[in-house]
């Protein structure tokens, strides 16, 4: 059938709004056949000029009717179609200030086409001064009938399009099939105020129909239900409207056996209310308690409504169960409200930049085109591989099993790396393919690195430029596009996160919700970067001594983090290797120390930011590489020292002092070699030490840029673009050949030893790796292959062999050269299954070495080949195997008691860290000055 509209425009004083809403429904792309003009009783002139003729009519009502009495009236009065016409009528609800978009309701009828059982549909409600924001898409209720807007003051991204099933739509723009409109009755007079088209909504779900929002059909409004035709409404009255609307509803809808208890209850609840009010120091909600209990009480409507309801009811309750929301969710709805609110009237207050306005958008959205061009090859990868880096485990619950204390596959009890937990949040995030985490780590690192770097820059600038600069130093970091090529992603998530620490440290004196997110990012920052500890502790002691005020918000910051190293820090003391608890988590890699210099001037690898390969490719002298690059990095020095000579020299001065214990965290750190790689060991990575450095650096910069002279534009942009030239070759080293990162399947081990562990997740192989030197790396790995998330730094930062890995090496040595040594009992006990020899080095020793093994494990009748493989060459041995211990009951109850433990800290505090109201402060806030403490910005109001 072809639908046939009649759309009903319901005036109430609204000449302000009338002209626009009729232009708006001329210019429909799908018009509607009829229009009904229904004036309450406007004294404003709005309608008194109007004339119809034909299809459209205008018909009054006294003043005062609520918008339902005019929508009745103007059904009654709109033409029916014929009775030989085959047509489908609807009915479009438009209100005097409900102006819709040009295919608002081609949007709506295209909806309802392809969805017959849809009897209500709505368009998505924007705000009229401001089109693109969203003021109402969708309504449900809780169980106790207390109304709630699904979607409101949000800016509209497309981010809620994909919903389409609701409890109930707003009357602004509301489409419903006549029929229906009819047969329930159409709004009940009983909601003369709000909550009548949810009322409506309900009794039509209850009918057997569905209803639906059109997100693609967009009307505005001027205000809520509350204030249609009224010049301005109280909070008062606005309270007493929806309380006296829950409660009718409350009544309408509840069972006959229990409707006298909540008519009883009534009144005595809104005494009680009304204490809670007092409490809360809302004494004007007082009165709107009890007014609404009194008026639902006594006011009668309800003996009506539920014989309506009753009429048209053909499914029960069960069938809108999962449309309603929770009273969780409407608390958390109105404490988001009251933070934007409070966020709005602050940034009105305030002369701060604007993200979307002045810059801070694009400098995210360029820093992101950059990194996808630059690193285009690992779009797609499900998993990364090569430097520091390897798949995560193919399950969420595996990565969970390898947090804390237990057995591991390594093949030890004992504590596994914070940094496991980092990636078990990671991967629980990606759940469908944990390894997809790290992939969007790398590719996302530089765009949110310049999405922190400018709210930390706006927060202690003015200008509203400066914190595009801070974004782009920041962003473009050596250390982290060096991080990001060599795949130390532990590195990588620190420097992400130090912004935002800085953001919580600073407000942590007058929010516990500021101070609990710091004690979550100071955990996750320390757990990705152990070499930081250092740093972060002198940092926690400097907030302390700056905020002693404050002194209780701060102290136990660092708490989550001591739950989280508790156990590590424990077995290294106990292994007589305490500083073992600074060696990077992650895949050992060697690493080879920059000297003193090249530290200067940001380089964590001693090839100048990739300018020794790119230098020798162009055929220049690499002499010239100190002074080029010392030349690059000095307008960021220049900058951040002149902030010296500024008023807010104070704040200038404690940045570059954090800036030099940074320089001299990563100096210590080249001098620090704790992980074995191999025949050797590896100095700790510094470059979590100069992104310390660097950031501090960038904050001293933004300090001077805010107060320098009119020169300050044309310095902060050339420290950009030399910033830009200095991690230029390093960022292409996808390109060059130079990144040690690179995509990979996921895949380990060959698909052979896959194939096999899918069905024995335990299976052994042995792992010979020839190194440059001549000698033999062995590594037993289980299932399919080594994880990152299951890499332990005890392991690697071990001085003695364990029983097992004496053992191991043994059978190596033995098989890797012909001798009488029999490996059957060993394979046996230790559970191999297959031998792979990995692909070495390209020097002469490790081509030997790799020749000798394969000679010598081929020609033992023991094991089948199976041939070369991406990875090397794989046989299996055919004789028994022991299937490998999995640890014993104690430590399986230690890993669930720390697990436990770590859920109820971490637990606590994020939820401490969710705001759970609005915070009150002076409605003027101020940037840093020069006699104020660094983390004195919004003072708490006393």
């Amino acid at each position: 059938m072809q639908p046939r509209v009649t759309a009903i425009l319901v005036c109430a004083n609204g000449a302000e709004f009338l002209d626009r809403t009729l232009d708006a429904l001329a210019a429909q792309t799908r018009p509607p056949e009829a229009l009904v003009v229904v004036d309450v009783g406007s004294t404003d002139g709005s309608t008194d000029e109007l004339s119809f003729g034909g299809s459209a009519q205008l018909a009054r009502i006294p003043a005062g009717r609520p918008f339902g009495e005019a929508v009745a009236q103007g059904e009654r009065v709109a033409p029916h179609a014929a009775p030989d016409e085959s047509v489908d009528e609807w009915l479009w609800l438009i209100g005097h200030d409900n102006a819709p978009a040009p295919t608002a309701l081609a949007e709506l009828l295209a909806a309802v086409e392809i969805a017959p059982s849809v009897a209500v549909a709505g368009p998505k409600v924007m705000v009229a001064q401001e089109p693109t924001r969203i003021r109402e898409f969708g309504e449900s209720m809780t169980r106790f009938g207390r109304s709630t807007v699904l979607v409101a003051d949000e800016l509209d991204q497309g981010q809620h399009d994909a919903h389409a099933d609701v409890l109930g739509v707003g009357v602004a723009g509301m489409l419903v099939r006549r029929s229906v409109w009819t047969a329930l009755g159409g709004f009940d007079p009983g909601l003369p105020h709000v909550d009548a088209a949810l009322d409506f909504c309900v009794r039509a779900r209850l009918a057997g129909h569905r209803v639906s929002v059109v997100p693609e059909a967009r009307v505005t409004s001027a205000g809520g239900p509350e204030d249609f035709g009224r010049r301005s409404v109280s909070e008062t009255r606005r309270l007493r409207f929806r309380r006296q609307a829950q409660l009718h509803r409350r009544l309408v809808y509840a069972p006959p056996a229990v409707l006298w208890l909540h008519w009883l209850s009534l009144v005595p609840l809104a005494i009680v209310r009304s204490v809670g009010r007092l409490v809360a120091k809302h004494p004007g909600a007082v009165g709107a308690e009890i007014g609404a209990a009194v008026a639902v009480a006594f006011g009668g409507g309800v003996g009506r409504a539920r014989r309506t309801l009753a009429r048209n009811r053909r499914v029960g309750w069960a069938a809108v169960e999962p449309l309603r929301v929770s009273l969780g969710r409407v608390r958390e709805h109105r404490v988001t409200a009251r933070d934007l609110e409070l966020a709005r009237v602050e940034d009105a207050a305030v002369p701060r930049a604007s993200f979307l306005g002045d810059g801070g958008l694009w400098t995210v959205l360029a820093a992101a085109v950059v990194t996808a061009v630059l690193l285009g090859p690992l779009l797609g990868a499900p998993a990364l591989t090569g430097g520091g880096l390897l798949p995560l485990s193919t399950t969420v619950g595996r990565l969970w099993q390898n947090v804390g204390y237990g057995w591991h596959t390594t093949g030890f009890t004992g504590p596994s790396d914070p940094f496991a937990a980092v990636l078990a949040v990671l991967g629980t995030l990606t759940f469908w393919s944990p390894s997809t985490s790290i992939v969007l780590v790398m590719l996302l690192a530089v765009p949110l690195s310049a999405l922190g770097a400018w709210f930390a820059s706006r927060r202690l600038t003015t200008r509203v430029w400066v914190p595009v600069v801070g974004a782009t130093l920041y962003a473009l970091s050596p250390s982290l596009v060096t991080a990001v090529m060599s795949g130390h992603v532990g590195a990588v998530i620190a420097h992400v996160l130090l912004p935002w620490l800085l953001l919580t440290l600073l407000g942590a004196h007058r929010s516990w919700a500021s101070s609990a997110g710091a004690a979550l990012l100071f955990a996750a920052v320390l757990a990705s970067a152990p070499s930081l500890i250092p740093v972060l502790v002198l940092t926690w002691l400097a907030s302390l001594a700056f905020g002693w005020r404050h002194l209780l918000r701060r102290i136990a910051i660092p708490l989550p983090a001591v739950v989280l190293f508790a156990p590590l820090v424990i077995t290294q003391l106990r292994a007589g290797t305490p500083l073992g608890v600074l060696a990077d988590p992650g895949v050992p890699d060697a690493t080879r120390a920059p000297s003193a210099l090249q530290l200067a001037i940001g380089s964590p690898l001693p090839d100048w930011n990739g300018w020794t390969t790119a230098s020798h490719a162009a055929g220049f002298a690499t002499t010239v590489l100190p002074i080029a690059l010392a030349v690059l990095a000095l307008p960021v020095g220049a900058t951040a020292i002149g902030a010296l000579l500024g008023r807010r020299w104070h704040l200038a001065a404690v940045a570059l002092g954090f800036a030099f214990v940074g320089y001299l965290t990563a100096f210590g750190a080249t001098h620090l070699a704790l992980s074995g790689v191999g025949s050797t060991t590896t100095i700790v990575w510094p470059g979590s030490g100069l992104s310390v450095s660097w950031f501090a650096l960038v904050v001293a910069a933004v300090v001077g840029l805010d107060t320098l002279p009119r020169l300050a534009p044309g310095l902060g942009l050339v420290a950009a673009v030399l910033t830009g030239v200095t991690v230029a070759p390093v960022f292409a080293g996808l390109y060059l050949g130079t990144a040690a990162i690179s995509p990979t399947t996921g895949r380990v081990i060959s698909a052979y030893v896959n194939a096999e562990a899918r069905t024995n997740p335990d299976v052994g192989t042995l792992v010979l790796t020839p190194q440059r030197d001549g000698t033999l790396g062995v590594s037993l790995e289980r299932g399919q292959g080594a994880t990152l998330d299951d890499q332990s730094t005890v392991q690697a930062t071990a001085h003695r062999l364990s029983p097992d890995d004496r053992r191991l090496t043994t059978l190596a040595a033995n098989l890797a050269s012909r001798s009488g040594f029999d490996p059957r009992e060993d394979l046996r006990r230790l559970g191999v299954r297959f031998v792979l020899l990995a692909d070495g080095p390209d020097s002469r020793a490790a081509e030997a070495l790799h020749d000798r093994a394969a000679g010598s494990i081929g020609q033992d009748a023991r094991f089948t080949s199976i041939g070369a493989t991406g990875t090397g060459v794989l046989w299996t041995y055919d004789g028994r195997v022991d299937r490998p211990a999995t640890g014993t009951a104690a430590a399986s109850a230690a890993h669930a008691l720390f697990l436990v433990v770590l859920g109820v800290v971490f637990g606590a505090t994020a939820l401490l860290a969710i705001p759970t109201g609005p915070r009150r402060r002076r409605a003027v806030s101020h940037v840093i000055e020069a006699d104020e403490p660094a983390t004195t910005f919004d003072e708490e109001r006393e």
